[in-house]
């Protein structure tokens, strides 16, 4: 099998697989998925910024007290 016919089953593997996309298991939810309004998209960034600032504080308190314990020791 020379180039040329390794490129053209490359080829229509590739359109094989697109055409086959969005009818399989997740089909479904792309067809149901749309774009978030801005009022939407803000309350997301809000949450999730949210959800890092208070990840980042616990895990800074966690450190904070485990350095206190450790100077405590005499570690």
């Amino acid at each position: 099998m020379d180039i040329v016919e390794k490129s053209w089953e490359l080829q229509r593997r590739i359109e094989n697989r697109a055409s086959q996309f969005g009818r399989g298991k997740y089909g479904r939810v792309l067809k149901m998925a749309r774009k978030p309004t801005p009022e939407e998209y803000a309350k997301i960034v809000e949450i999730t910024g949210l959800g890092i600032i208070l990840i980042g504080g616990l895990g800074f308190v966690i450190w904070l007290a485990w350095s206190a314990m450790t100077k405590s020791l005499g570690i």
